[in-house]
């Protein structure tokens, strides 16, 4: 993926990201009896896969970009996970979680060329 198409792919691993992160809430809310109650990661959950979805119907995806997403989407469940077991140490270790989020993350900015050195001006 070139500079352009990340810039213009932004929304849509944010967005990714964002429902990776409010999905593993929501089954967090709706099964884990360590976490209280609440609407707003139901909510949250809902408008971030409506506003990917619109997103998707609205532009065509580069290639590369589907791959680069679903990483992000996995990087969000597995981020919360983490941070979620990090405050509960009933629930287990955090450890594995945020290893495998550190990896995605870094692989992110690997396919982004956000890592790539700068072409040097004469």
């Amino acid at each position: 993926m070139n500079k352009e198409q990340v810039k213009a792919e932004r929304k849509t691993l944010l967005l990714s990201l964002l429902a990776g992160l409010c999905g593993n809430a929501t089954l967090a809310v709706l099964t884990s009896s360590a976490v209280s109650f609440s609407v707003f990661p139901v909510i949250a959950f809902g408008l971030a896969v409506y506003c990917l979805y619109q997103e998707y119907l609205s532009k065509p995806m580069s290639e590369g970009t589907p791959s680069v997403a679903f990483a992000c989407f996995l990087a969000g469940a597995f981020g919360y996970s983490g941070f979620l077991r990090s405050f509960v140490p009933d629930m287990g270790s955090s450890y594995l979680p945020l290893i495998i989020t550190l990896g995605l993350l870094f692989w992110v900015v690997y396919k982004l060329g956000v890592m790539s050195p700068r072409p040097k001006e004469a």
